[in-house]
């Protein structure tokens, strides 16, 4: 029985193997691989959504700029956040851009569901830098005032275990969850 169990479980982890590295890009030039501890996360940009947006952080993954970054905001429910290179939640890079959603003047249809990435920003609507939030749950509340870029396509299950992370009085992880590298999927 136990050689069964082995065997099943060998079977299992072969099959988990396959499903996480079969995702299909629908359109490789914006679609992002994001390789974590815990899995790989697909993101789809959608340039036609926030194209700006897609514009620069296609610059940022070009340099490197998010990998050993951390997600340095965590609200089980919400979203988990990062792309600030001090950790802080205060940081972002050398570059500001104009916020691509309705209260700024933009269309943006992409509306804040489950697995869906935007653009975090300070007070100043065009104070998008560097930092992104993945949706957790549908937060529709958002819609209009932040600008969503793209969807999560594959690895909501890795987002779900970061999610469920304890973290401290200021959403911090109390254990570090760290983005090992962002690449162009293939």
């Amino acid at each position: 029985l136990k050689a069964a169990e082995t065997k099943k479980l060998a079977v299992s982890k072969t099959r988990a193997k396959k499903i996480k590295h079969s995702y299909q890009a629908k359109d490789p030039e914006n679609a992002l691989l994001l390789k974590l501890k815990d899995g790989d996360v697909v993101i789809e940009m959608l340039p036609e959504a926030a194209p700006n947006h897609v514009a620069r952080i296609k610059e940022l993954v070009r340099a490197g700029f998010y990998n050993g970054l951390k997600f340095h905001r965590v609200i089980d429910g919400f979203m988990i956040q990062g792309g600030d290179p001090t950790g802080t939640g205060c940081g972002g890079s050398e570059k500001n851009i104009k916020g691509e959603f309705y209260a700024n003047g933009v269309k943006n249809n992409l509306s804040h569901r489950r697995g869906v990435i935007s653009m975090a920003r300070a007070n100043d609507f065009d104070s998008a830098s560097s930092q992104f939030f993945i949706c957790h749950k549908d937060a529709t509340f958002l819609d209009g005032q932040y600008a969503a870029f793209g969807i999560a396509e594959s690895g909501l299950d890795v987002v779900d275990r970061i999610a469920a992370v304890p973290t401290d009085a200021n959403d911090r992880p109390k254990k570090e969850q760290k983005i090992k590298s962002v690449r162009f999927a293939d």
